[in-house]
């Protein structure tokens, strides 16, 4: 069976037949172009560039060069929705040493960026973006000075196997109240730097993604599923306190870690590793209680499993399944969840995959309200002016799309690297893939 992005609809339709027809398909990708109303915010249209980082601002965590250059042509491609990248709200938890900060101090520079893509896309596309940005902590990938730099939640024999790392980088819950504060600044920062809401990141196991699985953790963020979300519902509450009322609260949020009990969110405590919606579909019915009126929903783990989430052609070992069944399984429990929750936004993750038939198949999903907003990530590094393509002619050019090798993922992998599509934009990216990764095929 073949494993490759699907550069015809023909090509989809014959594996998907032959996985039992897991995913819907549409010819008529019309519903895309469909306006979305989140409290008094207009969204454009029901495509949304995915955050993306691409680990290159300043040493203060202000965007640079290439940041620039990426949002310019993001602000281009014609996309409703920007998810602006992962930004740290604390210094230690950054995830490498050019990873955006926030802080009262680059604020401008912040203001300066929001309004270079307001204007651009205005001017472009004659309507400007929705930005939502991504306030993070990077937890036990963080690296704010160029080494690891873990702070954990607690110990994780699926990651540390007989090295466990040293408990004084588990964190205190007076550390995690303190994040939580960070993460509420970090809003009410985004708020004044223009940006239409902020994501309080909870997803792909960075520190309040990690909190959501840690059964066994003692204390006052441990072991019950209200201790456990204490940190996201939390942050979210405050958020919305100290933030106008139309400012968008949002996350990026894991509902499925792959993982087993007791260290996978989204799993049964059976041993097993399907999908159990009972605790995610719990903790979304309390945050839209909160006010949180949109989730962008994604699964696994991207440094462990990364077929879960971002399902791959080339990648970094032999997946255990065919990447359709990877993306099935995000967007069918994506539809799941909000069946569960009809009145909650949904955007979805993983079709990067699904090359030309990506339109099509999130089409047949938004058509019969499975979710709202089809979400793009790596595709986003390769074909910014997806969303254009796809609004004035119905579909994505298959020259253009991203062919899912994981080499913007080797580049980030890579001390000092700052990814993106060594294929589709090769005079920039060719050069650093080369000198980082030695040019490995």
């Amino acid at each position: 069976m073949i494993k490759k992005v699907y550069t015809s609809a023909e090509e989809f339709k014959i594996q998907n037949s032959e996985l039992g027809n897991s995913l819907l398909y549409s010819e008529n990708t019309d519903v895309l172009k469909l306006e979305f109303k989140i409290g008094n915010k207009i969204i454009p249209n029901r495509l949304a560039c995915q955050a993306m980082e691409g680990c290159d601002g300043t040493a203060d965590g202000s965007p640079d060069v290439l940041a620039k250059r990426r949002y310019e042509r993001f602000a281009k491609g014609g996309a409703g929705t920007i998810w602006f990248e992962a930004t740290a709200v604390m210094e230690e938890g950054r995830a490498n040493p050019r990873q955006l900060y926030i802080t009262e101090n680059n604020l401008d520079n912040f203001k300066k960026q929001v309004e270079d893509i307001k204007k651009t896309a205005l001017k472009t596309n004659g309507y400007e973006p929705i930005i939502i940005m991504q306030a993070t902590h990077s937890g036990r990938y963080s690296k704010p000075y160029g080494t690891p730099a873990a702070l954990i939640a607690y110990n994780n024999p699926i990651f540390e196997k007989e090295n466990p790392i040293s408990s004084d980088r588990i964190v205190t819950d007076e550390y995690l109240d303190r994040v939580g504060e960070a993460l509420v600044n970090g809003a009410k920062l985004a708020e004044k730097a223009g940006f239409d809401g902020v994501d309080i990141k909870c997803c792909h196991r960075y520190l309040n993604s990690e909190l959501l699985s840690a059964y066994n953790r003692e204390g006052r963020y441990g072991g019950s599923l209200e201790n456990r979300t204490r940190l996201l519902r939390e942050s979210i509450k405050g958020a919305i306190e100290n933030c106008s009322k139309d400012f968008i609260v949002s996350s990026r949020l894991n509902v499925y870690d792959g993982f087993p009990y007791p260290y996978g969110f989204g799993v049964k405590n059976d041993g097993g590793l399907d999908f159990d919606v009972t605790e995610p579909d719990w903790l979304i019915k309390e945050l839209y209680k909160y006010g949180v009126r949109i989730l962008n929903i994604t699964m696994g783990n991207p440094y462990f499993n990364p077929h879960v989430n971002r399902p791959y052609a080339q990648g970094g070992y032999e997946a255990p399944e065919h990447p359709l069944e990877g993306v099935a399984r995000v967007l069918n429990g994506t539809a799941k969840l909000k069946e569960l929750n009809p009145e909650m936004a949904i955007i979805c993750s993983a079709v990067s995959y699904l090359g030309v038939a990506a339109p099509n198949v999130v089409s047949a999903f938004i058509r019969r309200n499975k979710f709202d907003f089809a979400g793009f990530g790596r595709t986003i590094f390769a074909y910014p002016d997806f969303a254009k393509d796809i609004l004035k002619n119905g579909g994505m050019d298959k020259n253009k799309i991203c062919i899912c090798c994981s080499k913007c993922t080797e580049i980030m992998r890579s001390p000092g690297g700052t990814p993106g599509c060594v294929i589709r934009d090769s005079d920039t990216y060719l050069p650093i893939y080369k000198e980082l990764c030695g040019g490995k095929n």
